[in-house]
């Protein structure tokens, strides 16, 4: 996982978003800094576990800055949905109030 002190931020994951892989996401997602806009980039992702997903979805939901997701798989995004987030594809996430 790599992280850049750029704007806005840019988190960026390779590999597999597995349960640990998620649990480190969620707390780069919760670290103050990332007050402000973030980027979540998935796109070099080749292997995305349905509980790391959910666990990415409360994180976003947790996440007080406003959250571009990239490179989701449409399964993804439709759990993320049923989750009531609303990532989009490049487009910020957003939890339903």
């Amino acid at each position: 996982m790599q992280e850049t002190k750029t704007t806005p931020r840019l988190i960026r994951l390779d590999g597999v978003l597995d349960a640990s892989a998620a649990d480190r996401l969620a707390e780069l997602l919760a670290d103050p800094a990332s007050d402000g806009d973030v980027r979540v980039d998935l796109s070099h992702v080749r292997a995305f576990d349905d509980f790391a997903v959910m666990v990415l979805g409360r994180a976003l939901a947790a996440c007080g800055a406003r959250v571009t997701v990239q490179g989701l798989r449409e399964h993804h995004v439709r759990l993320l949905r049923y989750l009531g987030i609303t990532p989009g594809l490049g487009e910020p996430a957003r939890a339903r109030a």
